[in-house]
C-alpha cells in the first residue's frame, strides 16, 4: 500500500514539478515583456490600457497567452505517455485490435509499453461519440510468469 502512494506522490509531483517550470518560464517570459515593450502613450490625457486598446500590448498578450497553453498542452501530452511507476516514456506502440469490426468485437488501440515491463497504456484509435480513455495496465513483477500465462491462455 505504502509503495502505492509513494508511485502516485512521485508521478503527480513530477507533473506538478513541471507546470511549476512551465509557470517560471511565464513569470520570466511576462517580466521580458514589461522591460521589452514600453507602456502605452496618453490619448488626449487619459492613461490607455495596455489590452484591448493599445496593439501591440494587445498582440503581445495573446502570443504569451498561446504560448502558454500550447507549454501547459505539452507538459499534460508528455505526462499521459509516462509510465506511472518509473516516469519513463513509454515505447514500442503496437496496434491492437481489428478495423474491419472496430465497436463490437476488438476496437483498435495503440498500445505503448514501459521498457522496464512496469506496464502498458491502452490508447484507443477509434474516435466514437463517447469519450474513451486510455488505459493503463499494470504488469506483475516477474515478466516471465505473465509471459507463460499468455502462452497458456493461446493453447
Amino acid at each position: 500500500m505504502l509503495a502505492k502512494v509513494r508511485q502516485a506522490l512521485l508521478y503527480w509531483g513530477y507533473f506538478a514539478a513541471k507546470l511549476s517550470a512551465v509557470g517560471g518560464l511565464m513569470w520570466l517570459l511576462w517580466q521580458g515583456l514589461n522591460a521589452a515593450l514600453p507602456e502605452p502613450e496618453y490619448f488626449l490625457r487619459h492613461r490607455v490600457a495596455r489590452f484591448a486598446q493599445d496593439l501591440k500590448w494587445t498582440v503581445a498578450i495573446l502570443i504569451f497567452w498561446l504560448a502558454g497553453l500550447g507549454l501547459v498542452w505539452l507538459a499534460v501530452h508528455d505526462q499521459r505517455r509516462r509510465c506511472k511507476v518509473c516516469l519513463r516514456r513509454l515505447r514500442m506502440p503496437v496496434e491492437r485490435g481489428n478495423w474491419s469490426r472496430p465497436v463490437i468485437l476488438s476496437p483498435p488501440e495503440m498500445e505503448s509499453i514501459c521498457p522496464y515491463g512496469h506496464g502498458a497504456l491502452a490508447e484507443p484509435q477509434i474516435h466514437l461519440s463517447t469519450r474513451q480513455d486510455a488505459v493503463w495496465t499494470e504488469h506483475d513483477d516477474d515478466i516471465w510468469q505473465e509471459l507463460a500465462r499468455t502462452q497458456d491462455r493461446e493453447r
